[in-house]
């Protein structure tokens, strides 16, 4: 297993265009773990962006992709979680920088095979890069060579994709964390788990209360993230009830 590890075992995941240092703030007091973003770092991601944008969808488009990932891990340095940026690119070069910020930040670098949107899969980004195993294989080493921690934010349901293979590719890569969206899916979180016994995994949608959280556990998840209702304090505090409640009696006992 990877080194990895936050207490509570809640992560809130990215959000393009809304998961920012604020955003990390308002749910710190019910997450161990943070991942800020997405961010599309070269120009053929943030032209798929900017597309985004014109069809009424939120992203970040600072004019530095960079700094804007440094500014924003700054400004979560003092919260007590761990912080992570969520990023999409189709070239290595902007990757390795933010990796080093990330590395330099204590932050986990987190790779967006993740994001279905037309313009950003026909950009080579996102979603594509599962059905491109040896192209992510190759982000990730390339991020972990920089000695940050790394991520890769994954989704089940791809045609063709076979994930839990797929992920112990990634870990063989150098990936540290996998971050699994299980969509409709949830029983292949175990097959990403045993597939990939040096990641550290999360698993994500649909976590709202106790039993959505103990279901991922029971399939061998390290811990749980919440998508769309990370602003939302109630199902925050159940969330980290329940795994406070898992964690406590089954792996400290």
């Amino acid at each position: 297993m990877s080194g990895v590890d936050f207490r509570p075992r809640v992560a809130l995941a990215s959000l393009s265009g809304e998961a920012d240092a604020a955003w990390a703030e308002q749910g710190a007091e019910y997450a161990g773990a943070a991942f800020l973003g997405g961010i599309a770092l070269d120009e053929p991601t943030r032209e798929a962006a900017r597309s985004m944008v014109d069809r009424d969808r939120e992203e970040f488009l600072p004019d530095d992709p960079v700094a804007f990932v440094d500014d924003q891990l700054a400004a979560v340095s003092d919260l007590p979680l761990r912080a992570g940026f969520n990023v999409r690119t189709t070239t290595l070069d902007p990757l390795r920088r933010v990796a080093r910020v990330c590395r330099d930040r204590g932050a986990v670098l987190e790779i967006n095979a993740h994001c279905r949107q037309d313009e950003m899969c026909a950009a080579g980004a996102g979603e594509s890069l599962l059905r491109a195993g040896e192209r992510l294989a190759e982000q990730v080493r390339a991020a972990a060579a920089t000695g940050a921690t790394v991520s890769v934010k994954l989704r089940t349901e791809v045609d063709g994709v076979d994930l839990p293979a797929l992920s112990g590719r990634l870990d063989a890569a150098g990936a540290d964390v996998l971050h699994v969206d299980a969509m409709d899916s949830e029983a292949t979180v175990n097959g990403v788990v045993e597939a990939a016994p040096g990641a550290f995994v999360i698993a994500n949608n649909g976590v709202r209360d106790a039993a959505t959280v103990r279901e991922y556990l029971e399939y061998g998840a390290d811990a749980v993230s919440v998508g769309r209702p990370s602003d939302d304090p109630a199902v925050l505090e159940r969330v980290r009830e329940a795994t406070d409640a898992w964690f406590g009696t089954v792996v400290e006992s």
